[in-house]
């Protein structure tokens, strides 16, 4: 791989709309992810602490702005370098430019992810793997696709709802350095590795999207892992970046939230911070509140981190971009044994705390029967396409509350069982915290709108 092919600013088709003429292209990215309807749903979904009623606790969306900001200096500091050793490079692109295109991957990286935080993965997956929409599974009849549900994944819900560009599309049009950068695990469900390559933890690509993401890495120049008709590449460099963001803020913040809502004791914040601080003053310290001292410690930790980060990725820069180096940059961290344990702290704390797990619980009931009303009202309405005589009121109403993006243009759904299903899949996904509890309450006849 190299830098020059892979910083191009291609897109899979130009907008009319060219805005103005002193942004950048990875600076219009990172605009229309800002002023994206789904951007605007992660401020009511969970990031941590289900339906919070706190002002300290993060949602997705706060959580995905710091996660950018981190980005954002990451590539800067990687970029400065890339422009110092590879000086063809100032022609083309300026380290500005790289710190938003991976402040722009950070920014959409949550983008996908279901109500109810992680929980809402896996409720979608528990649904078709051992739920009413087992039944599908023979007529899809195709293992990749199964896949996409039995194991579905927010990471490729994400590139899904980016890349959408079927139909009325509502794709945003997002550069390709930008979409590879977004794309931590480059390779679709299945095949499986049992490898220790951290870009094949998981996967990102849906089967729906591959001739998109194969276009992208075609054209980015990204390296196949195998050459077989399997979709699975070599990451993007900057997707190692935008890994880092995301790992420290999570692993400091969700710790800071279960510092402020006093489920993790503050002497762990002085057992675990402390040691971020370079040039520690207790006198100093002991004059701040404890709200201060916790947002003194966690921004010291999280600048420590970033500049530790810019320094293992340049030390590794070429590996990465021959592609052989395939690990998180933070498990390179000479901090990475304290990291585990403030992670074990907010995992028992935290994240198996009766308030979290109360609502996770809850999450599965709601997403199991919003899957189940949505995807046999459009199955009754593609039926009922295919024979005007059959009647299916019920669904017929449901499929009018349902915007048509989510069922077909013009409200007629795809002949394609999976396309249909992997549609309301989207639709479900897309859902804040909030709307998923009340539309499922209207649904069941719960509770009616005045």
């Amino acid at each position: 791989m190299n830098w020059s092919q892979l910083l191009k600013p291609y897109r899979f088709e130009k907008n009319s709309a060219e805005g103005l003429s002193t942004r950048s292209e990875f600076d219009k990215d990172f605009d229309r992810v800002v002023f994206s309807s789904a951007f605007r749903h992660l401020q009511d979904k969970t990031q941590v602490i289900p339906l919070p009623e706190n002002d300290f606790v993060h949602t997705r969306l706060t959580h995905s702005l710091e996660v950018s900001s981190v980005g954002r200096s990451l590539g800067r500091l990687v970029g400065e370098k890339l422009i110092e050793k590879y000086p063809e490079l100032k022609n083309q692109i300026s380290s500005y430019e790289i710190g938003s295109i991976v402040a722009a991957a950070c920014l959409a990286h949550d983008i996908g992810n279901p109500p109810f935080g992680h929980s809402g993965e896996k409720a979608i997956s528990e649904y078709f793997l051992n739920g009413r929409g087992k039944i599908f599974e023979l007529e899809i009849n195709d293992e990749k696709k199964w896949n996409d549900f039995i194991n579905f994944e927010g990471n490729a819900n994400g590139f899904k709802i980016i890349t959408n560009y079927s139909g009325n599309s509502r794709g945003l049009h997002l550069t390709y350095p930008t979409l590879a950068a977004f794309t931590k695990y480059p390779k679709e469900g299945l095949p499986k590795y049992k490898s220790d390559c951290v870009s094949e933890k998981k996967y990102g690509v849906f089967q729906s999207e591959k001739k998109y993401f194969n276009d992208v890495a075609e054209k980015l120049g990204l390296k196949k892992v195998n050459a077989n008709e399997h979709l699975h590449y070599y990451r993007h460099p900057l997707a190692f970046l935008v890994e880092a963001a995301d790992d420290i803020c999570y692993s400091i913040i969700d710790f800071e939230d279960g510092l402020n809502l006093h489920l993790i004791d503050f002497s762990y914040a002085e057992k675990y911070l402390i040691p971020f601080v370079e040039k520690f003053d207790e006198a100093k310290f002991i004059k701040m509140n404890q709200e201060e001292q916790i947002a003194f410690l966690r921004a010291n930790a999280i600048n420590k981190l970033t500049s530790e980060v810019a320094e293992i990725f340049w030390t590794n820069e070429e590996k990465i971009l021959n592609a052989e180096f395939d690990k998180a940059l933070l498990d390179e961290s000479i901090f990475k044994d304290q990291i585990k344990k403030i992670k074990k702290v907010s995992l028992e704390k935290v994240y198996k705390s009766r308030q979290v797990v109360e609502i996770e619980a809850a999450g599965f009931e709601v997403i199991a029967g919003l899957l189940h009303l949505c995807i046999q009202s459009v199955n009754h309405k593609y039926e009922s396409s295919l024979n005007s005589d059959l009647k299916f009121y019920q669904s017929e109403k449901i499929v009018e509350l349902i915007p048509e993006q989510f069922v077909g243009d013009n409200k007629i759904p795809s002949k394609e069982l999976y396309v249909r299903i992997l549609k309301i899949c989207e639709f479900i996904a897309g859902m804040t915290d909030t709307y998923a509890i009340n539309f499922y309450r209207m649904l069941k006849g719960i509770e009616l709108t005045q």
